[in-house]
């Protein structure tokens, strides 16, 4: 009996060896792959972690680790929204982390407050003209883009992206539903065409006068500006004067369901240190979460601006605000 007993020991002792030995991760990710990879081939080098990565639609792949459960290899789940990463904390997918390194290379307004999700990169949200109509001092905020001086001037991308409906949720926070529904309800009197599905076309909308100005995430700008066609696109940063630009992030959290917890969150801590800060942000024309670490040089040159510090997390619990107000406002 004793040796039966001794023997069960040891077959607990490997097994709880071997799953805290794992030297593999997986990584469900909306975030464009390549963006990431020659990051974590470094990592992989670095510290002998194998990191896969499934790369597919937000939406679906948390439906998949949520149908999964415990049977999912999902250990870390990474996307592009803060109002993403809410629902998945909200979905019960997620787990708290408490990470001094996180905690500390990570701004509070920036992760999530329970730690289940942390933002690895900023997204500025803001103004770009075409300064062949208008210059600088013709901007102020986003509010003001509503009044009638810019009837027929202005090009949106659709409400139904998630990035203006956290812009939305933003404003609905700073300056409550009804105040903000006036001002989209402003923007669609003041649209020079009908809405576009991406970023990219309003910007090209504005570059060839079809428009006066528009509202984007600042890296499809930057991405154009490589093209000399573009030359006459300028930026503006939105609301200096007050609560600041809208920042969006792109982040990731734990999944609760992970077989490798322990490394998934060492990954996580490596993806905010200063070594991976600067290309992680770089590879997208992002801005970096971590204070001091390098900015691409094609976005440094914009300067420094004051950023809305709102929790990102507000951003997730008034989406579906957000959605209601753009359609009461006929924003489509």
């Amino acid at each position: 009996m004793k040796n039966l007993t001794l023997a069960l020991a040891i077959i607990i002792l490997v097994s709880c060896s071997q799953d805290n030995t794992q030297d593999s991760l997986t990584i469900f990710t909306s975030r464009q792959p390549q963006l990431i990879e020659p990051i974590l081939e470094r990592y992989s080098e670095k510290t002998g972690i194998e990191v896969t990565l499934l790369s597919g639609n937000a939406q679906q792949l948390m439906e998949r680790i949520d149908i999964e459960g415990k049977d999912s290899k999902a250990d870390i789940f990474m996307t592009v929204d803060a109002g993403v990463l809410w629902q998945a904390s909200e979905r019960g997918i997620l787990e708290s982390v408490k990470s001094e390194i996180l905690n500390t290379n990570i701004p509070s307004h920036l992760r999530d407050v329970d730690g289940e999700w942390f933002g690895l990169s900023k997204r500025a949200r803001t103004i770009v003209f075409s300064n062949d109509q208008f210059s600088k001092e013709d901007f102020s905020s986003y509010e003001d883009l509503s009044y009638p001086k810019w009837n027929g001037k202005l090009c949106l991308r659709t409400s139904k992206k998630v990035y203006n409906r956290s812009l939305i949720a933003s404003m609905i926070d700073a300056n409550g539903f009804e105040k903000t529904q006036k001002v989209v309800q402003g923007w669609v009197k003041n649209l020079a065409t009908d809405v576009f599905s991406n970023d990219t076309n309003a910007l090209k909308a504005v570059s060839s006068g079809q428009c006066g100005f528009t509202i984007v995430n600042t890296y499809y700008l930057a991405r154009l500006l490589s093209d000399s066609a573009y030359d006459n696109l300028e930026l503006f940063w939105a609301n200096q004067n007050d609560r600041g630009v809208h920042v969006n992030i792109s982040g990731a959290g734990l999944v609760k369901t992970s077989k490798n917890k322990l490394e998934a969150i060492k990954l996580l801590e490596y993806l905010s240190s200063e070594e991976a800060q600067g290309d992680y942000a770089s590879a997208n024309k992002e801005f970096p979460v971590l204070i001091g670490a390098k900015i691409d040089e094609s976005i440094a040159e914009w300067g420094s601006f004051i950023e809305d510090t709102i929790g990102v997390e507000k951003l997730g619990k008034l989406q579906k605000e957000a959605v209601f107000l753009a359609q009461e406002a006929s924003y489509d």
